[in-house]
């Protein structure tokens, strides 16, 4: 007997997850009937093999629904509770940091990346817990300095100045 891999939780923003959750319904009702109804119509007008009606809304279809698996998932297993205020670095933390040798401060909010779109023209970027630096940093806490390997293949030294709860 074989186990099942347990869904992972990935953080979500209030904001990101009623935005999924407005795009998942679309995608279910309005957005799949349309595409059925397109299907219907190209299918009604005969020789299937050579029409590219039917073939062009079918490959849609098979978008829209993968789409909707996809977002089911996500939102199923997804967390949008504030963290604990406790300096370590985890999803849905707003993580202040400072590269070695550098006096500028970045910032990131550790969580899905599908958060980007909700606050593009903020002063953070996203990072997932799976990107290098967010694999790097994960359960660092403030006041810590990480090395890690960039995606270049340089070793990167970062300093945690802070990591707070992400509040809208």
């Amino acid at each position: 007997m074989t186990q099942s891999a347990q869904p992972t939780s990935v953080w979500l923003t209030k904001k990101t997850f009623d935005r999924l959750s407005a795009e998942l319904e679309d995608l279910r009702g309005p957005r799949r009937q349309e595409v059925i109804e397109r299907i219907s119509s190209a299918r009604d007008e005969g020789d299937l093999k050579e029409n590219g009606g039917y073939h062009a809304a079918k490959d849609e279809q098979g978008k829209i629904e993968a789409s909707i698996r996809q977002l089911e998932e996500m939102l199923e297993t997804a967390d949008t509770d504030a963290p604990d205020d406790d300096g370590v670095v985890a999803p849905g933390k707003l993580v202040t940091y400072r590269y070695a040798g550098d006096d500028e401060d970045e910032k990131f909010l550790m969580g899905a990346r599908e958060i980007e779109d909700d606050y593009e023209g903020d002063d953070f970027e996203v990072f997932s817990p799976q990107s290098p630096l967010g694999a790097a940093l994960n359960g660092a806490r403030k006041g810590e300095t990480v090395e890690f390997e960039a995606p270049n293949g340089r070793t990167q030294r970062i300093e945690i100045l802070d990591a707070v709860p992400f509040t809208d």
